[in-house]
């Protein structure tokens, strides 16, 4: 080996790197952004040891002036509109929160009996206001973290399909002088762009299939919905990443510098998606934030069908999100699209 040889190359690449001048500010600010969500997301006050909804008149304060309950420590308390009180009890039902207080008219709570969460809760609230409500049990078995889970990892398995399996092979075919040639051709970028997602759609889609049947032979999990109905959220899901990634990877020249915007853009998604744990503690702007993220929407719509049962009036306004921003980022791709590297 020749050490000289081997450290003429070794400098060559230092300075390489050095030179990508936005591939080397990825590689400081990813990690610096990354450490910064998680701070926001999880260093904040620690975590409360049960979780209540309240149903309270309109412009009242969640304390203990209004009821002696609200003043107990270590207790999440959260608003409740009156509108959406069904899905507060289904909450209680399936386990995903302790209690449900409702200090209107009668002042009522809703505890469910198979929840020992529920029972120490309700044991606080009588004990700080023996007698002041009435009592109204409910039923259900608790929704586990794999019901939870499943459909945050074949999401993010979509994800990771979508985004890599076509932006970071169209900044390889513009590099390789491929697009260059394609250019010569009478395909437009839109034509281009939609042969991409439709492609990627049937391989994505195949491969989730797949695997999804697999998992229901292996691991008995939560599926209270139609599967047609899954499949259209999929659909609608991976079209939306598909077209992101085509963005993404539409003006790019250098391999590297796509493979970090594609990281940067998925792991927010990984984060703030719901994959692995509810955002139900992060900040309000926070859990508003994520609602703009495709993978928010689909993980939404699929969880609403599988633990919910829910139908298409449902969840079709996520599909509805979900068709648009792939017309949009198919649009905004190809409208600036670069077919030659230099």
């Amino acid at each position: 080996m020749n050490l000289r040889r081997l450290f003429a190359i070794w400098h060559a690449r230092n300075l390489e790197f050095l030179r990508d001048r936005s591939t080397l500010a990825f590689n400081f600010l990813f990690p610096l952004a990354l450490v910064i969500a998680f701070v926001v997301i999880f260093g904040g006050e620690a975590r409360s040891l049960f979780k209540v909804g309240v149903l309270a008149p309109p412009g009242t304060v969640l304390d203990d002036r209004l009821h002696p309950f609200l003043g107990t420590r270590h207790i999440e308390f959260y608003r409740v509109e009156s509108a959406g009180l069904d899905d507060a009890v289904r909450r209680v039902e399936r386990h995903q929160a302790d209690l449900l207080l409702d200090l209107r008219d009668g002042n009522r709570y809703w505890v469910n009996t198979d929840s020992p969460k529920g029972y120490l809760a309700e044991k606080l609230l009588l004990e700080s206001a023996p007698g002041r409500a009435i009592r109204q049990p409910v039923t259900g078995a608790a929704v586990r973290y794999v019901d939870w889970l499943l459909p945050g990892i074949l999401g993010m398995n979509m994800m990771f399909s979508c985004l890599f399996g076509v932006g970071y092979v169209v900044v390889r075919y513009r590099k390789s002088g491929f697009l260059r040639r394609l250019s010569a051709t009478p395909v437009t970028a839109m034509e281009f762009g939609g042969a991409q997602i439709l492609s990627r759609l049937l391989l994505t889609i195949s491969v989730t299939a797949l695997l999804y049947g697999a998992l229901t032979l292996v691991i008995p999990f939560r599926n209270e919905g139609s599967a047609l109905l899954l499949l259209l959220v999929a659909i609608a899901g991976a079209m939306a990443m598909i077209a992101l990634g085509f963005l993404m990877a539409a003006r790019f020249r250098s391999e590297e510098l796509a493979n970090g915007v594609i990281n940067l853009a998925s792991w927010p998604m990984m984060l703030l998606s719901g994959v692995w744990f509810s955002l139900e503690g992060a900040p309000a702007w926070l859990r508003i934030a994520s609602e703009a993220l495709p993978l928010t929407q689909m993980l939404n719509a699929a969880r609403a069908v599988m633990l919910d049962g829910a139908g298409l009036p449902e969840v079709w306004p996520q599909i509805g999100v979900l068709l648009a921003m792939a017309v949009v980022f198919l649009a905004i791709a190809a409208a600036g699209f670069r077919w030659r590297a230099d």
